[in-house]
């Protein structure tokens, strides 16, 4: 299965910790955004987008780890808009504070987890096992 994780700049080793712990189970990331350090002109935010959307386009699931800025955002609209299966990762459960949370966060495609990036690697893969 194929697998793309949104998140902010500030979460890079977070998102790099889960990408290893899911290609150690043989997932395939779909794109790594991390790789991308020092942009600088319009041009490669454009082709960095391009790569970003058709990453989730072509992942059987998203995650995305909080707190996430605008472009995951985005993607996660995305993966919603395409029927995508997503995991949304809340270190604190600020997912189900009613004074900061996303209308979004609480749709029935998204399968809300809290604990540690350990405990969210097992939800994410015993439930693909189902899936699969």
């Amino acid at each position: 299965m194929k697998f793309y994780i949104a998140s902010s700049f500030k979460n890079i080793e977070l998102v790099r910790y889960v990408s290893e712990n899911l290609k150690n189970r043989g997932y395939i990331h779909t794109y790594d955004w991390t790789v991308n350090e020092n942009v600088t002109t319009l041009e490669e935010l454009k082709m960095i987008g391009e790569k970003e959307k058709t990453a989730v386009i072509e992942a059987d699931f998203v995650v995305v780890l909080l707190p996430a800025g605008k472009g995951s955002h985005i993607e996660l609209g995305i993966a919603i808009g395409n029927g995508k299966n997503i995991y949304l990762y809340s270190p604190n459960k600020e997912i189900d504070n009613i004074e900061t949370t996303s209308t979004f966060y609480h749709l029935p495609e998204i399968e809300k987890c809290f604990g540690t990036l350990d405990e969210l690697v097992e939800i994410i893969d015993n439930k693909s096992l189902k899936l699969s």
